[in-house]
């Protein structure tokens, strides 16, 4: 059998100055937050053979916890005007919804009459003034319905538009710096 000689010595790499470098190619060995090796890691598991602890368990340290430093530096505008729209929708529906059950609560408790009785008591009754045909269950719901479209609309033009005022600022500053950790 042949012993390959380039197997048993080291490699020449030339480095950004024009010297040569020896490099040796071991395998790279990887390497947790505290700087010990994985490999190292390993060895010591009381299922091994080679254990130095009599067979108890090593002493398990507590995980540290990474931290890692991002930056929003850029909002794509589409997918801020699809979130907000559909967010806006959901408040638009929760606000028709909210105004139909105080109108039902309004109507059952008996507002509605009462104030029609203290106009009409006062004298201010001309033509016969009625609250409830004024402000009906249909009429109440087709104007909370007509603004919470609008809002929506609004709502939606208002945030791409924050979108890309917050592009145009982030290429100026960098954009956010946020801290995120693994807890």
């Amino acid at each position: 059998m042949k012993k390959n000689a380039e197997n048993s010595k080291p490699q020449q790499t030339v480095g950004k100055d024009g010297d040569a470098k020896q490099s040796d190619r071991s395998p790279r060995v990887a390497r947790s937050i505290s700087g010990e090796d994985k490999a190292s890691e390993k060895k010591n598991t009381p299922w091994s053979f080679g254990n130095r602890n009599g067979g108890k368990r090593p002493q398990q340290r507590a995980p540290r916890a990474r931290r890692m430093s991002l930056s929003v530096t850029r909002v794509d505008a589409w997918s801020v005007a699809k979130v907000t729209f559909l967010l806006s929708v959901a408040g638009g529906i929760i606000q028709i919804v909210a105004v139909a059950l105080i109108w039902v609560l309004l109507n059952v408790v008996g507002v509605f009459d009462q104030v029609t009785q203290i106009v009409s008591s006062t004298g201010l009754d001309a033509g016969g003034f009625n609250l409830a045909s004024i402000f009906s269950f249909g009429t109440v719901l087709s104007a909370v319905t007509i603004f919470a479209i609008v809002g929506v609309i609004i709502a939606t033009l208002f945030a791409v538009i924050l979108a890309a005022l917050y592009n145009v600022v982030s290429q100026l500053v960098g954009g956010v710096h946020v801290t995120l950790g693994d807890d």
